[in-house]
């Protein structure tokens, strides 16, 4: 592509890279000029333009952004496009889920040609209808068909939203003397609501092992959340405990995700069932949501996953924590 001033009499079919006064209005930036587009300039004086003229071989921002677009969504579920605009397209989530990226792949596309360029959420983010997973942006006005097709092989099928595999859940609530009841049910409830899961069952039992282990093993949803009336401070506490009492197993207890690290993964054959952590009463990100929407979107959460999410895990501070991180001066 050849880029700078011409003269208007030349400039028929380039593309205008400026926006243009004219005698009656103006002509766009982006508008391929015709024959009555440089009549137009030369009655308003202007005997040159800044344009873009493509080259054999180069393919128009439009074109490239669509090819990229189509790449990147091979195979790939839970997602929608928009129509290709002044060469941007936008990868849209179809309906809730994670956004789940081939990082690597992503990073070799946009290192092709800097004007071919894949912006995305973070990977492992939980979407919701409508919400933006990418944008592709060609940021020229054409680039060459060679760069193109590496990008686009690069990229090839590296988004996609994992939907929803889990339809209900149970949710076992203890309850201690004088302790929270049973707030945080509706911040739970929202949570499942969010990921298109129905809560089906919340039961509210003392804070004791057995209690808490009748209540699991009694549970025949595929999902069970467990929000303890006091803080799970080790992993033969009242809820691990009574988990394996109730023929489970711990697959992790504690994550570095800061509010959240108070949380349990387990299983009980094919059940999952989370340990919640006290944050989870309230509807703020935590460490839980990011176990959560995995789990109900069929993605394997192991301990070293959960070990993974360290970095970037120091979440927005608790302002009522009564150790806060970081104290003001005196």
């Amino acid at each position: 592509m050849r880029f700078g001033p011409i003269l208007v009499k030349d400039a028929c079919g380039s593309v205008l890279a400026h926006s243009v006064a004219l005698s009656k209005g103006r002509l766009r930036k982006g508008h391929v000029l015709g024959i009555a587009d440089l009549a137009s300039l030369k009655d308003a004086g202007h005997a040159e333009v800044i344009v873009a003229r493509l080259d054999s071989g180069d393919v128009d921002e439009n074109a490239a952004a669509d090819v990229l677009a189509d790449a990147l969504m091979a195979d790939a579920n839970g997602l929608r496009r928009t129509n290709a605009f002044t060469g941007r397209v936008n990868l849209i989530a179809d309906g809730p889920g994670v956004a789940v990226l081939n990082v690597a792949a992503l990073e070799a596309a946009n290192a092709v040609d800097p004007m071919i360029t894949i912006a995305t959420v973070p990977p492992m983010l939980q979407m919701a209808e409508g919400g933006m997973v990418a944008t592709i942006k060609i940021i020229a006005y054409a680039v060459g068909q060679a760069a193109l097709e590496q990008a686009a092989d690069a990229a090839r099928g590296a988004i996609r939203v994992a939907q929803p595999v889990l339809k209900d859940a149970t949710l076992i609530i203890t309850e201690i003397p004088g302790g929270a009841g049973d707030k945080g049910r509706v911040a739970i409830e929202n949570r499942l609501t969010a990921l298109g899961v129905a809560l089906n069952s919340v039961q509210m039992v003392p804070h004791r092992t057995d209690a808490l282990s009748a209540a699991i093993a009694a549970s025949n949803s595929p999902l069970v959340l467990i929000l303890t009336g006091s803080a799970t401070s080790d992993i033969k506490d009242v809820g691990p405990l009574a988990l394996a009492q109730a023929g489970g197993h711990i697959e992790r207890f504690g994550m570095p995700v800061d509010p959240g690290n108070l949380l349990f993964l387990g299983h009980k054959g094919s059940q999952i069932v989370i340990g919640l952590p006290g944050c989870a009463r309230a509807p703020a990100l935590n460490g839980a949501d990011w176990v959560l929407s995995r789990v109900v979107c069929g993605i394997d959460v192991t301990a070293r996953d959960i070990a993974a999410m360290g970095v970037g895990g120091l979440l927005k501070e608790i302002p009522t924590r009564p150790q806060p991180r970081n104290r003001p001066p005196k």
